[in-house]
């Protein structure tokens, strides 16, 4: 296999997969919406240090565009598909909940049957640690229950995991979800923790933190994740002749459908987290301490022997050298556009 389409590939996981999977020597066909859900610069700024170069071919479209959708499929013969669009966020979910059910529901729709009808020989999409909700088992394994979300966000994921195995049972498609657990690193969305924290912490703004500060999360480097999802591309799932419907597993099938969750298996208090930034700034941060928000989840980690036994994944970089990495990005990417 060597050409994939990967769906928001301006984005923060999709630009760096795009980037692996080009050095790699795949052709990489990406599409986005470059919607303002966040700066569209930064989007355009990924989305330029892929073009040029050989095998990369950009279109800008929407996943909820049907017949554009269509026409992408039939102009191409993808080996595979990596869907990374999406709309994000926990709590923006609250704010324009249309919006998550246009993309991750309708535009997901879309890559299904366009995976469908073009006989694509594996969908890998991305699901969310947030499925696994109102859970408080750790850590949060793929062979539990998640019927639980406490956001539309997270409802929307758990919908594409349910619609990605009837694909699997009905199409014979093979499908792999992938649960991310809290991806940060250089190039990040500016919505999530760490960059909202760096640039409030450098303005001498208070930060806000959530929970009064009670929260851990197993945030996981970007390098670990494009180097799970790479290696998750090429091992194409089987139907599971193990599988009982009388003792159902959620991880898995009769049907060529597989579900890993990709985390650090390390979970970080969240104050723990916030000093390793004011380390690497040689600043102090002023917080404010804000109690838990609706949708918000005190704590994630991530159980990964599934995904370890089936490809190796095994993450590799600590919370101190990802914050660092991250922050000499940040302060690079911003100083040049003073």
């Amino acid at each position: 296999m060597n050409k994939v389409l990967i769906t928001g590939i301006a984005g923060f996981i999709g630009f760096h997969l795009g980037k692996k999977l080009l050095e790699q020597d795949w052709q990489v066909i990406g599409i986005d919406n470059l919607n303002d859900y966040y700066d569209v610069q930064l989007k355009r700024d990924r989305l330029a240090q892929l073009q040029g170069h050989q095998g990369f071919d950009f279109h800008h479209l929407d996943l909820a565009d049907r017949p554009g959708m269509a026409n992408l499929f039939r102009a191409n013969d993808f080996d595979c598909v990596v869907n990374l669009a999406a709309q994000a966020g926990v709590r923006y979910s609250l704010k324009n909940p249309h919006a998550y059910v246009e993309s991750n529901v309708v535009g997901f729709l879309n890559i299904l049957e366009g995976c469908r009808h073009q006989q694509v020989k594996h969908l890998v999409f991305a699901s969310s640690s947030s499925v696994y909700g109102a859970n408080t088992q750790m850590p949060f394994s793929v062979h539990q229950n998640v019927d639980h979300p406490m956001s539309l966000y997270a409802a929307t994921k758990k919908a594409n995991e349910l619609m990605a195995h009837t694909y699997a049972s009905l199409y014979g498609l093979p499908v792999t979800g992938l649960r991310f657990f809290t991806v940060y690193g250089p190039w990040g969305r500016p919505d999530m923790a760490l960059f909202l924290f760096t640039k409030a912490i450098l303005a001498g703004e208070p930060i806000q933190v959530f929970n009064y500060g009670k929260m851990r999360r197993d945030f996981t480097y970007i390098d670990d994740i494009v180097e799970g999802v790479a290696r998750v591309l090429t091992r194409i799932p089987a139907p599971n002749p193990r599988w009982r419907g009388d003792e159902p597993d959620p991880a898995s099938s009769y049907a060529p459908y597989a579900l890993y969750n990709i985390g650090n298996n390390n979970p970080v208090d969240l104050l723990h987290f916030i000093a390793a930034i004011e380390a690497a700034l040689g600043r102090q941060a002023v917080m404010d301490l804000q109690p838990l928000q609706p949708g918000d989840v005190p704590a994630t980690y991530a159980d990964i022997d599934d995904l370890m036994q089936a490809v190796g994944f095994k993450p590799q970089t600590p919370i101190e050298i990802g914050i660092r990495n991250f922050i000499d990005w940040y302060t690079d990417y911003y100083q040049k556009k003073k």
